[in-house]
């Protein structure tokens, strides 16, 4: 999962409508898949940090937790009802979203497309 998200990085630095887009934010997240945890931090829309957990001293805005299978079905180029969208995966049980949902509905479409990165990486 690590290799993802490090090439998911690369992705964003090479994205200036989604930097443009996460201008404004500069936080903490937690992204739990399974009993993985890894906490990504973003600077002005620039994910600049990305720290394998768990920890109980890293604080964190929100969480968007959820399984692997789920996480790959999320990726993939044309993926099913459901499994499109993180609320989609919410709606069907598959994940779930803790901590200041305001901060992520702020920014939720820059969240939504650097999460959506993914699906280029893993092809």
């Amino acid at each position: 999962m690590l290799k993802i998200l490090e090439a998911m990085q690369a992705e964003l630095k090479k994205r200036p409508h989604l930097l443009r887009l996460g201008r404004l934010f500069s936080q903490t997240i937690l992204f739990k898949i399974d009993s993985d945890e890894f906490y990504l931090t973003f600077e002005k829309g620039h994910l600049t940090a990305i720290a394998p957990g768990p920890s109980r001293k890293t604080p964190w805005r929100f969480a968007f937790k959820t399984d692997a299978a789920a996480m790959d079905a999320f990726w993939v180029a044309r993926p099913d009802p459901g499994f499109h969208d993180l609320f989609g995966l919410v709606k069907i049980g598959r994940a779930e979203i803790d901590g200041d949902i305001l901060e992520l509905v702020k920014n939720l479409r820059f969240f939504k497309e650097f999460m959506a990165l993914g699906r280029e990486v893993k092809t």
